[in-house]
């Protein structure tokens, strides 16, 4: 009797939510059906006409990415449209987008183009890679959110079918559907408000000239905004040391507060090091020291201990700069240098000559240290000065997973015969039972070269 009566409540509040949703929207249609008035053409040469009450956007060879922009720009909305469009092709929707940025930083790298559309893009991808419905920072930052932090909405997008794509921007958050599926959950402030726009891709193929994608139903909502019910997709927050109320919702808290040490000591001391290591404008940072390992204070470990978990962190690298991110740290071996752990590397991969060594690349920037080398396209790169995202996953039937500026970038699984074969082949061979504790620190090490860290958050996993 009170599970119905709790499935009957239920169904009345979904019921009232979305009567009152439609009850509160005020939708515009930014497409008239008719022609292309409110909007104009940005960047390249590619095809927009109106055709049957839809805009068709045409591939065209040697053009750059084109954009049927809208001429008003809009901070917080809601936007819907339906679009289709051919297999082979890409496109993307832009918003909160400009044409430059005050500092004219605009990646220009075409010399037609003196002025460059960039910001967000809810991406249209309908290849294989299933990346729709992921957010691309078009000209600027690249991959903010791509569909591997939420696989399962891999599949909401269909080829050969008209598609229905949502974008909430409500404050610092955005948030997408596809065809109903909740897709990405981003909390960013870098740009908030610009103009809406219809991407054509660039083609460089002759065999790709004529590809078309049609839109209809263009539309938003900028008053009495209603968010979507809550949804369980991973958030991607690019704000400092900051915790939004999704993630908090979702378990997330920070494991460095930003402005302490509370939480941390130095590994295998009951202090922390506090004249190696030091807080400033919100970073943690390691200071220079003899580019040797752990001897210039030490590493530092979180005092409490974990077992499945993901750990989010940001890493500044300086030149020739080596650090890394340990788990599963237990000091049980009372080293005197590095603490033992399996390691996410942190590293100058062009300059540091720890990147020549162990093997395959395993040693290289988010490789596991010394056992696996990290897959990169080289998209993940950032250069040095800038922030990197670093993730680590710990699933609780022993998977891990690296990722590296929204990239999944290795995965393996503790306890197998492949790993405990390469255990035996690196330089923790004779440390017994390496890597397999079932719960240990987490830890930043001091390697005699200055990095700094910020945005240190962790979801404990069950």
């Amino acid at each position: 009797m009170k599970k119905r009566f709790l499935l009957v409540l239920i169904l009345f509040v979904n019921l009232f939510w979305v009567s009152a949703q439609k009850k509160a929207e005020q939708w515009e249609n930014l497409f008239n059906g008719k022609d292309l008035k409110g909007f104009r053409q940005l960047n390249g040469k590619a095809k927009y006409v109106v055709q049957n009450g839809e805009i068709v956007g045409t591939t065209v060879l040697n053009e750059p990415n084109t954009f049927l922009a809208t001429e008003k720009e809009y901070g917080d909305f809601i936007f819907e449209v339906d679009f289709k469009v051919n297999p082979n092709m890409n496109s993307g929707v832009q918003f909160r987008s400009e044409i430059k940025d005050a500092n004219d930083k605009c990646n220009v790298t075409d010399k037609k183009i003196p002025e460059r559309v960039h910001g967000y893009q809810m991406e249209i991808d309908p290849s294989d890679r299933g990346w729709s419905g992921g957010i691309y920072d078009e000209a600027r930052r690249g991959w903010l959110y791509s569909m591997e932090n939420n696989p399962a909405a891999k599949t909401a997008f269909k080829n050969n079918a008209w598609n229905h794509y949502r974008i909430e921007c409500i404050g610092n958050s955005i948030r997408t559907w596809v065809n109903g599926v909740a897709c990405a959950h981003l909390i960013d402030d870098m740009t908030p408000k610009g103009f809406i726009a219809l991407q054509v891709h660039a083609v460089k193929d002759a065999q790709n000239v004529g590809e078309e994608i049609r839109w209809k139903n263009v539309r938003i909502q900028t008053k009495n905004l209603q968010p979507s019910p809550d949804d369980n997709v991973y958030v991607v927050n690019t704000l400092i040391n900051n915790i939004s109320p999704d993630e908090k919702r979702l378990g997330v808290r920070l494991l460095w507060d930003g402005k302490t040490t509370d939480g941390w000591r130095g590994a295998n001391k009951d202090f922390f090091p506090g004249n190696t290591w030091y807080i400033k404008d919100g970073t943690l940072n390691v200071t220079k020291g003899h580019n040797a390992e752990s001897q210039n204070g030490g590493d530092i470990v979180t005092k409490e201990e974990f077992s499945a978990f993901d750990l989010q962190f940001e890493f500044q690298l300086s030149d020739t700069a080596n650090s890394g991110v340990k788990y599963f740290v237990t000091e049980k071996e009372k080293t005197t240098g590095s603490a033992i752990g399996l390691e996410y590397q942190v590293l100058d991969d062009d300059k540091h000559p720890d990147a020549k060594l162990g093997s395959i690349g395993n040693r290289t920037m988010a490789s596991l240290y010394d056992l696996i080398p990290a897959k990169k396209n080289g998209r993940e790169k950032l250069p040095i000065g800038e922030w990197n995202r670093g993730r680590i996953i710990v699933f609780p039937d022993g998977r891990v997973e690296h990722w590296l500026n929204g990239w999944k970038v290795l995965e393996y699984q503790r306890g197998t015969q492949y790993f405990y074969a390469l255990v035996a082949k690196s330089k923790y061979a004779k440390i017994p039972d390496f890597g397999m504790a079932a719960k240990g620190h987490i830890l930043l090490q001091e390697h005699g070269t200055h990095v700094a860290y910020r945005s240190i958050k962790i979801r404990e996993l069950k």
